[in-house]
């Protein structure tokens, strides 16, 4: 595929990674998800942390410093505006074409820059329905954006399931909407709004 349409699809999921973040409420927070110890906290932290932080530093070439893998993000009233705003400066960084050129260093191994940013894309649209479902939002992507996140669920989905990243695949109809059978695939059940594996 195009480093042009994987942008296109990391730019989607951006726009709509920002709107599901403005609908979180901020008195439930503390709340338990549907992920397995995971408080909604702690799941929006991991979100914002990878999926925009960590998508900038991969494009960068710089490991996450310590000040962000440690930090609270939903402690700034103002977190889903921060949020957005990372989310556009991680996209832009991706717009030069040499990012996607070489391996990216992931500190256990490397990989092709083209991948990690087809990872990232994503753990934005897995992670962004969690927190959607989480806070009674949808979180909606177009056919092609989600045959893209599909593809990537298929490809990597035994490596992500070896470290408990995700659960058995869950059974949908053949004719289910991509974006459900995407879900499906990382081991969410796309029906019931719940997810049977770790954040």
């Amino acid at each position: 595929m195009k480093h042009d349409e994987t942008h296109r699809y990391l730019s989607e999921c951006a726009a709509e990674a920002s709107r599901v973040a403005r609908g979180v409420p901020a008195e439930r927070l503390n709340d338990p998800t549907h992920c397995p110890g995971w408080t909604l906290r702690a799941l929006v932290d991991h979100w914002v942390l990878y999926t925009s932080h960590g998508l900038e530093h991969r494009a960068l070439r710089k490991p996450l410093p310590d000040e962000l893998t440690g930090r609270d993000f939903t402690a700034d009233p103002d977190w889903a505006t921060a949020y957005a705003e990372q989310l556009d400066r991680a996209v832009a960084a991706w717009a030069d074409p040499a990012v996607w050129e070489g391996e990216i260093d992931l500190g256990t191994a490397a990989m092709p820059a083209a991948e990690v940013a087809s990872l990232i894309l994503k753990e934005t649209a897995v992670h962004g329905w969690d927190v959607a479902v989480a806070t009674g939002q949808e979180f909606r992507l177009s056919d092609d954006a989600a045959r893209f996140v599909l593809d990537v669920v298929e490809r990597h989905g035994e490596l992500y399931r070896r470290y408990d990243g995700f659960a058995q695949a869950v059974p949908v109809a053949r004719d289910a909407p991509v974006f459900e059978r995407a879900l499906a695939a990382s081991g969410r059940d796309p029906r019931r709004g719940a997810v049977r594996t770790q954040a």
